[in-house]
């Protein structure tokens, strides 16, 4: 994957694609080959050069050392001591899920987190995960832990051996879309056991719009 190639990709997007009501994403599709799924987990984070060019929700599950922080700095802030609520209402913590990417846990309430959370996010790839540095100490700078996820992806295949992840939006500059998949695609390589021979062809398209083959 070159940025020439991207460059022609995305200059054929803007041309054929038709207008749409809303700002469509810039989707990177990467498809697997000669892997199996079941030894080899691609399951990990990647921290872009500049934001992913779409807003990052981000709720703080926090003890009474971080709520003032979280409140300043994180879209939702769910204090330990209503956790209990939500333990009795699962419906709430499966919207909390859908309004949110990230999940900020505090280290000394995680076993509280997992008891309550974990159900629900668990499944959905969305507890605080000390990976993406999403579980923090109790004097965490929550500003710059936020400042970080809003320039990290998380790739992971499920049942089928594809990647499909964002590498901006229709008004982030060329430059950055290009960065963007050419870092999320190196990453990949190195979390690949055979490297560029376990991809099969890649691809970049509008949220509403036909692909565009990279490779």
């Amino acid at each position: 994957m070159d940025k020439d190639t991207i460059k022609k990709a995305l200059k054929n997007l803007k041309e054929n694609s038709s207008k749409r009501n809303f700002k469509q994403t810039i989707d990177l599709i990467i498809n697997l080959k000669d892997i199996d799924l079941k030894k080899v987990k691609v399951d990990f984070f990647v921290i872009l050069h500049k934001e992913k060019g779409k807003d990052t929700k981000i709720a703080g599950l926090v003890g009474p050392e971080l709520i003032d922080s979280s409140k300043k700095t994180l879209n939702t802030t769910i204090p330990v001591n209503e956790f209990e609520k939500y333990q009795k209402n699962p419906k709430l913590i499966k919207k909390l899920a859908d309004d949110h990417d990230f999940f900020i846990g505090q280290a000394t309430i995680m076993p509280k987190i997992a008891t309550v959370f974990g159900r629900v996010l668990g499944p959905r790839g969305k507890m605080p995960n000390p990976k993406a540095g999403c579980v923090v100490p109790p004097n965490a700078n929550l500003s710059q832990v936020s400042d970080q996820l809003k320039k990290t992806i998380h790739l992971s295949t499920k049942k089928d051996p594809v990647i499909h992840t964002i590498a901006g939006s229709e008004d982030t500059s060329e430059e950055i879309i290009i960065d963007n998949a050419i870092t999320i695609y190196n990453a990949l390589l190195r979390q690949l056991p055979n490297r560029r021979n376990n991809i099969k062809s890649a691809y970049i398209k509008y949220t509403m719009s036909n692909p565009e083959k990279l490779m």
